[in-house]
């Protein structure tokens, strides 16, 4: 999908860059020894003794699961394949050793107790959730073709006039508004290469460029968290919320959007402040100079009403009844009997997301349906934990690891097990809130991580300008952090408290 901006070289460039270190010598011993750690963790677990687990009644399936579990963790940890290669040897292993489509002396199930479906382990690349990113994905890229991104950014940007600190906020804003529905790499792609003759207008020994050049990735990152689209981590928390067999909270798009975009506002203005009192401008004013590619076609005009269409279906989806994971498809639909699209944009898919979003589901469904997750929740006394240290841990892990890993593996990772710990504890999650104040949690401490160039593909593109310096983003990443983690989580135990979520 990215292809279509023209800001897409930079993308080229960062990916470039990381395939030059990964195949380094001294990065290719280092892959050798940490691929040696994963394989004797994983065999290690798969034939450990049952007992060593203290699980009550854990079958030989259950065991391989909590190894195949272990397996996927450190893969997304030292990233030794990108992270949706990870989620297809998952759905593999799952399917071969753990499922009635197995390897036959292997699933006995007199020997080895309950196997998966291997319908369901599959039917986790078509999960509704699946179908909301397409969705996402096929507005992104129509919106791309017929040029009205461009468009848009030039029309919402014009009333922000010349004034430096003000085109810093209109930048902002409009990065963030994009990314709550087209993917955040793709919008910081597009919006980085509007900023380009911006760039060469401000002063080289001036702090302004610096200042431009990271309000892209921290509006990107948290212009995501508005919409269950915005970010993979949203919608894997609404997956597991809105779950018929778990806690079936019926949680709607504009439920949603309800509560968390006033939120990413306030979030994008702290933003904006905090960016011109670290690197304030030494030039007063700038010209924009944004050329729009909107084709005024048909095409177009269809684009634009159902772009409309389908962003209302999906605020108004409690009124009409139609979930948001149908309205998705509405706009899949109209553009492909339209010829809006066609086969070729569809290889503009940003599959390796789907491939690492199926790969989660595919383990939360393994965690469930062996029947792991109610032994876990039998044999381990969740009940006797303390919900807000429940709640802080899960949180600063979640920021932890999401500024080093994929922020989706690691919601995929988090997301099941917190569901059955959640489980487990029953009503003392009313002290915080309840379950979602936990599961919601996790997705916001997911898009506050952008402290280094890897955190997040956003932060990767800025850094691959070259006017900014490790060090500028981790200042402005640890702040924003905490003023979202702080804000975020304050915000879900208020609503908690009130009943509203």
């Amino acid at each position: 999908m990215y292809k279509n901006y023209p800001g897409f070289h930079l993308v080229e460039a960062i990916y470039k860059l990381g395939q030059e270190k990964k195949f380094h010598i001294s990065r290719r011993l280092k892959r050798i020894i940490e691929a040696a750690i994963i394989i004797a963790v994983t065999l290690f677990l798969w034939n450990a003794p049952a007992s060593m687990y203290g699980i009550e009644g854990l079958t030989i399936i259950q065991q391989r699961i909590i190894a195949i579990f272990a397996f996927a963790t450190l893969m997304w940890i030292f990233e030794l394949v990108p992270a949706w290669s990870t989620s297809v040897a998952i759905m593999g292993l799952l399917l071969l050793f753990t499922s009635d489509s197995g390897v036959k002396f292997m699933v006995d199930e007199e020997t080895v107790g309950q196997v998966l479906s291997y319908k369901s382990i599959m039917g986790a690349f078509a999960d509704p959730v699946v179908m909301l990113f397409i969705g996402g994905f096929v507005l992104a890229i129509a919106a791309t073709k017929t040029g009205l991104d461009s468009q848009m950014a030039k029309v919402l940007l014009k009333p922000f006039g010349k004034k430096s600190e003000n085109v810093l906020l209109g930048f902002i804003l409009i990065t963030g508004l994009f990314s709550m529905f087209v993917s955040n790499t793709a919008t910081a792609a597009m919006m980085l290469t509007f900023l380009t003759p911006v760039f060469k207008q401000l002063p080289p020994e001036g702090k302004g460029r610096v200042s431009m050049a990271l309000s892209i990735p921290i509006a990107a990152n948290i212009g995501g968290m508005a919409t269950p689209i915005g970010t993979p981590p949203n919608a894997i928390a609404l997956k597991y919320l809105n779950d018929p067999d778990g806690l079936n909270m019926n949680l709607g798009f504009g439920e949603w959007v309800a509560f968390m975009l006033p939120l990413t506002i306030v979030l994008l203005f702290i933003g904006w402040i905090v960016l011109r009192k670290l690197y304030p401008f030494t030039q007063k004013t700038v010209e924009l100079h944004i050329e729009s590619t909107m084709k005024k076609t048909r095409k177009t005009y269809v684009v634009i009403v159902t772009f409309i269409i389908t962003v209302l279906l999906w605020m108004f989806d409690a009124f009409t009844g139609i979930n948001s994971y149908t309205v998705a498809l509405i706009p899949f639909i109209v553009f492909t009997i339209t010829g809006v699209i066609d086969r070729r944009d569809l290889e503009e898919i940003n599959w390796s997301v789907i491939w690492m979003v199926a790969g989660g589901f595919a383990l939360g469904y393994a965690l469930n349906g062996s029947g792991l997750a109610s032994n876990a929740v039998a044999s381990i006394p969740f009940g006797n934990f303390s919900p807000v240290l429940i709640l802080l841990i899960s949180g600063l892990v979640c920021y932890a690891l999401s500024n080093f890993i994929s922020n989706s593996a690691t919601a995929a990772l988090l997301m099941p097990i917190l569901a059955v710990v959640c489980t487990g504890m029953g009503d003392k999650l009313g002290a915080i809130g309840g379950t979602p104040t936990v599961l919601i949690g996790i997705a916001i401490s997911a898009s506050a991580a952008m402290i280094l160039p890897i955190s997040t593909p956003p932060n990767a593109l800025a850094f691959s300008t070259n006017l900014v310096k490790q060090k500028d983003m981790v200042k402005a990443g640890i702040i924003m952090g905490v003023v979202t983690l702080t804000l975020g989580y304050g915000l879900l135990l208020f609503l908690g408290k009130v009943h509203i979520i």
